[in-house]
């Protein structure tokens, strides 16, 4: 075991206070970042190793520490070398919210009411230090879609036509979401943890924050790229999400059109994890995706995406194929 752990790891525990812990590597993600349990005379905390150049375990840090202090529950941060990519922290345990409604699946309800909760708590405070989810981060996540999904689709389109489409989708969004909300962005069921009776949520994978519109992370777990979401239950969370919250008038035509932006971001995600990470276990979600984005293109704001659509990728192609790589060549 330990010849597959990373170098520095022993060091960087020893200068932590936990010499000769237990070290139990866990199942990776979609990223460059390894997690690792950690155990030491009835301690137990969380390794993340997060090395340079890929990763850089400062932004989680900086979230952390802005969450901690707006009362909110991130994983407190036990010990941290940033420079080398370690950070010690809380360990939450194994109950994510995803596993414990496989489960239990008459908690549902219930659970994702404490969600979105968690959410009105977080848009009740001001956006925190972070960088503008602008008009150039919205159009390079969208162009993960032309540049990986419909190259391993076999598909010829017009991507140029694909950004001028989401320019004029995208602006009024950009001004309705202003002074904006600090935007978790991958807030989901698989990063959520369910911490016990009488505990808040916890929150983790959040190191890419930015401020942002408050729909995006509502998109984000109502429309689950791991989970399926009935169209029941995400309309039931909306409604309870706005009796507490007042979104404007255009509240759900933002919703749509950034679950649109969203899901087509993830179907590029998961093509390129495929085609140039060799992952190609993401590749049996996009039918999920690909399904809520059909959704949201009904959406009247959304027209010049969907006229895109209907151009450069037919309906019915659409529909026999369901985003299916492997499935539009010949």
């Amino acid at each position: 075991m330990n010849d597959r752990l990373p170098e520095g790891l022993d060091a960087f525990l020893d200068s932590a206070g936990w010499h000769g812990a237990s070290v139990d590597p866990l199942a990776g993600d979609a990223s460059f970042r390894r997690y690792f349990r950690i155990e030491s005379n009835g301690r137990k905390a969380m390794l993340m190793h997060a090395p340079p150049p890929h990763e850089d375990p400062r932004p989680f840090l900086e979230v952390a520490e802005w969450l901690h202090a707006q009362g909110l529950r991130a994983p407190v941060i036990y010990a941290a070398r940033a420079e080398d990519g370690w950070v010690l922290l809380e360990d939450f345990g194994d109950d994510r919210m995803r596993d414990v409604l496989d489960l239990h699946p008459d908690q549902e309800v219930e659970t994702y009411r404490a969600a979105i909760d968690a959410l009105v708590a977080l848009h009740g405070h001001s956006a925190g230090p972070f960088p503008p989810y602008d008009m150039a981060v919205y159009q390079r996540e969208v162009a993960l879609f032309t540049e990986w999904y419909c190259p391993a689709a076999g598909l010829d389109v017009d991507a140029a036509g694909w950004a001028a489409a989401w320019d004029a989708v995208l602006q009024p969004v950009l001004e309705r979401q202003q002074p904006g909300v600090t935007v978790l962005r991958d807030y989901h069921a698989e990063n959520i943890m369910l911490l016990g009776a009488g505990e808040p949520q916890g929150l983790i994978d959040f190191q890419d924050a930015l401020i942002g519109h408050r729909a995006y992370d509502l998109v984000s777990l109502l429309q689950d790229a791991r989970r399926d979401v009935s169209p029941e239950l995400e309309q039931a969370m909306l409604r309870h999400y706005l009796a507490q919250v007042d979104g404007g008038d255009h509240f759900l035509s933002d919703y749509a059109v950034l679950g649109a932006q969203r899901n087509a971001k993830i179907v590029g995600i998961f093509a390129r994890l495929w085609q140039r990470d060799g992952k190609p276990r993401y590749l049996p979600m996009i039918p999920r995706v690909w399904e809520a984005m059909e959704r949201d293109l009904a959406e009247p704001a959304l027209a010049p995406v969907a006229q895109w659509f209907a151009d450069n990728i037919p309906s019915a192609v659409r529909q026999a194929h369901g985003g299916k790589l492997g499935e539009f060549q010949g």
